[in-house]
Order: structure tokens, then sequence, then C-alpha cells
């Protein structure tokens, strides 16, 4: 075997790898989601779940959270972000579209992480995929009280179900 077939070969070996990877957690997510069926809380539209215990690692934006997934399989990262149903949040730093939404990003951002550091008991409801594949929709759970309904509730957030977006500048 040649050097030439050398590199050929392990570039095909690298590719069905990262294949193996994405079909892996796509299967993975799919037994999730379609498993033990619940009732989501999102209010108006709801949406069939699966809830779980959660140990949240970090807060994203103001409706964007990540988790520990340790029931992902290996070689997959053990740690999903769930983008919260239901809800949209203003943009923070350069995704944002003005000043004013930018600084409304952060409040959110902020409310989200201190509603996360008082509770003590954290679940996260799954539900689907999100359009860009890379998070799962959902809801958080923080001491039974939905982050979606607080998000709504305190101003942070407008509900928001796929159709166009509202501008937070004005």
């Amino acid at each position: 075997m040649n050097v030439t077939d050398a590199v050929a070969v392990r570039v095909l070996e690298y590719k069905r790898k990262n294949n193996m990877k994405k079909l892996t957690l796509h299967f993975v997510m799919s037994l999730i989601v379609c498993g033990f069926i619940t009732n989501a809380i999102a209010q108006g539209k709801q949406k069939p779940g699966v809830t779980y215990d959660a140990v949240i690692t970090r807060v994203v934006d103001g409706d964007t959270v990540a988790f520990q997934a340790n029931f992902l399989p290996d070689p997959l990262k053990k740690e999903l972000s769930v983008r919260v149903f239901g809800v949209d949040t203003p943009e923070k730093g350069h995704r944002a579209l003005c000043p004013s939404e930018a600084a409304r990003g952060e409040a959110a951002s902020a409310f989200t992480k201190a509603q996360i550091n008082a509770s003590t008991k954290r679940q996260v409801i799954l539900m689907d995929w999100d359009k860009y594949g890379g998070r799962v929709l959902g809801d958080i759970l923080l001491d039974g009280k939905s982050l979606r309904q607080m998000l709504i509730q305190n101003g942070y957030a407008r509900e928001y179900y796929g159709e166009a977006k509202q501008s937070w500048c004005n």
C-alpha cells in the first residue's frame, strides 16, 4: 500500500466515525423523546415530553440551558443544551440587533442563572429537537416551577412558536 492509499483509508475511517457519532446521537435522542411520554407544562401549545432529574452545567442564554447528559454513549460529549420551548428571549452580545436588546439579553441570562442557583431540585423536560438539530426543545423545572412560565411572567421572554420574531429593539 502506498502513501496515497494509506491517506485515503484514514480519511474514510475518519468520515465513518464522524457519521456514526451523529447517527448515534440522533438515535439516542429519538429513543429519549419517543420513550416515556408525559405532558409538557407549556401553556397554550403543549408538546409531549420526558422529564429527568438534571445537573445543570451552564446557562447559555436566557432561554437555553446546558445539562449533564451521562446517558449519551461514548464518544459523544456528555452534555446537551435545552432551548426552552415556546419562548423567545432577547439576544445578547454580538447577536443582538441593538444595545437595548443586548442589555435585555444579559438581564434574561442573569435571571435564568439566578433562578437555577436559587433552586434545590432541577429537572429537564425533553420534547424534541430544535430546528437547528444541535439542541433539544424542552423546559426546565426548578423546584417544580417552569422556567418558561417564569421568564414570561417576569417580562424576560415572549411566547414564540416559530412564527416571525418581533424585534426587541423597539
